[in-house]
């Protein structure tokens, strides 16, 4: 990584301090001039409106009507730092993306109230790099340092609506009187310069409202979940390829594979890749893939590609690494396949939230009981909750621009609610017999299964969005032959 000079104050009043340990302590005037002049017009004039402008409009105001005569702040968020002047790649907020399409660092959308009813929409940005005080090459965050942004221009032709310099905000904001809402937790000084306007309670409110909106998605988001789930598939396809190698080497190398098809084919993976094999597949959220990956053992694998708009997927097989399941893993992987089957079946308009769970967990209760883990009757067992020493987990969650999307909802709005055609879920059951559980008999021990798959609920019914990724222990035996040849 080139290491950055020493910049000037990009608003010109007085020098930034520079690096302790700069190779070039200043800047001869001769240079200053060279770099201000010779390079040519870029501005792109030829931009059309981002494909989702008029959905990220109607979302605006539908938050608009919801919070008439207040002034509405949704930040994208700051950079991160990872270590001393590296910083972690960027992620805007979800409810800036949702509300306005664009995904720059510091940005902000702000609805002004134009009265007791009504907003004025401005998106403030950061503009192009000042070529004058030489802040585009001088500067850490300067365009020939970090690459080209938007002009302002541009960015209003893109997301539909005015921008500004969001440099001017705070002081703005800092000055201005009447009731403000701010989504908090991503833009510290605008929150410093919101401190005596807002109260935490309003802004959980405003921040409770778009996660409540985010429940049904419109056809733009279906069409993105899609996508995102379709190379989601190849992905899965893509280890499946190489298990060979991941014997060879570890866990590692499927985490790898599947992030190459991630950033490949979309922005970026939408969580850390669960590559568990054998006895990790019993840890829910085993992100470290440091493992071994042996043949006879299981793979629990839990992926999901983020598609450029950054809605993701989410979606789990467990695999067979010799490509052949043993009489008890597929024991096992049957039942929760089973399981899963029941659970998607009750996954429709007009059914509670919890009923897919419900049905789930008394598959598998039954499970356990029949094999003698657990003493029944089955209705014991489900009002006690004792199958979950093995099933652990909730069934599904809704899913969207984040892996467990709308999670600040209200609680009567989303568990205790209904389902409506237009929301999308996961359906993801699992058996986990952990390594150390002495209560089961020893061949249990270490295996771990869960199959999830990404499940839209329509007008009559739900349709399967990876349904193009095998879940009966024959078929994935035989899809994962004919993928090794």
């Amino acid at each position: 990584m080139t290491e950055q000079p020493a910049p000037e104050n990009p608003e010109g009043d007085e020098p930034i301090k520079q690096r302790k340990n700069g190779l070039y302590p200043a800047v001869s005037d001769e240079l200053a001039a060279s770099m201000k002049s010779g390079w040519a017009d870029t501005e792109l004039r030829d931009l059309q409106p981002i494909a989702q402008a008029a959905e990220t409009a109607r979302r605006r105001a539908d938050l608009s009507a919801r919070f008439p005569g207040e002034r509405l702040v949704v930040p994208a968020g700051n950079l991160k730092t990872r270590s001393n002047d590296t910083e972690y790649a960027f992620r805007a907020s979800t409810e800036y993306v949702y509300l306005t399409g664009d995904q720059t660092q510091d940005g902000v959308l702000v609805l002004e109230p134009t009265g007791p009813e009504g907003h004025d929409a401005t998106l403030y940005l950061l503009p192009r790099s000042n070529r004058e005080n030489g802040e585009f090459w001088l500067d850490g965050m300067g365009e020939l340092w970090v690459g080209r942004r938007h002009s302002l221009t541009e960015a209003e032709r893109l997301y539909g609506l005015p921008c500004a310099d969001v440099r001017e905000l705070a002081g703005a904001l800092a000055a201005a009187t009447g009731p403000v809402r701010a989504v908090r937790g991503h833009d510290a000084g605008l929150e410093a310069a919101l401190t005596d306007k807002v109260t935490a309670e309003r802004d959980e409110e405003l921040r409770v409202f778009i996660s409540e909106q985010r429940l049904v998605k419109d056809a733009f988001e279906i069409g993105e979940l899609q996508k995102a789930v379709d190379s989601t598939v190849r992905g899965f396809e893509d280890v499946v390829k190489v298990l060979d190698k991941a014997e060879a080497t570890s866990e590692r190398y499927i985490e790898g594979t599947f992030f190459l098809r991630a950033r490949v084919e979309g922005n970026d993976i939408g969580y850390g890749s669960i590559c568990a094999a054998g006895p990790h597949a019993t840890t829910l959220h085993w992100v470290r893939n440091d493992g071994p990956v042996r043949s006879g053992e299981l793979l629990l694998l839990d992926a999901g590609v983020e598609t450029h708009s950054l809605y993701t997927a989410d979606v789990t097989r467990t695999l067979p690494i010799n490509g052949t399941y043993t009489d008890l893993q597929r024991k096992i992987y049957d039942a929760v396949y089973e399981a899963q089957e029941a659970g998607i079946a009750a996954v429709r308009p007009g059914a509670k939230f919890r009923d897919f769970h419900d049905a789930s967990q008394r598959v598998l209760a039954e499970k356990l009981v029949a094999w003698g883990l657990v003493e029944g009757p089955v209705e014991r067992v489900l009002e006690l909750g004792l199958q979950r020493r093995w099933t652990l987990h909730g069934t599904g969650h809704m899913l969207g621009l984040d892996v467990h999307d709308c999670a600040v909802a209200r609680t009567e709005a989303y568990v205790d609610g209904v389902l409506e055609p237009g929301m999308v879920l996961t359906v993801e059951p699992g058996l986990y017999f952990q390594a150390d559980d002495t209560t089961v008999p020893e061949e249990y021990r270490g295996i771990g299964v869960r199959i999830e798959d990404d499940i839209l609920v329509t007008e009559d019914g739900n349709r399967n969005l990876s349904a193009a990724l095998p879940r009966t222990s024959a078929d994935v035996e035989a899809w994962m032959a004919a993928l090794k040849g």
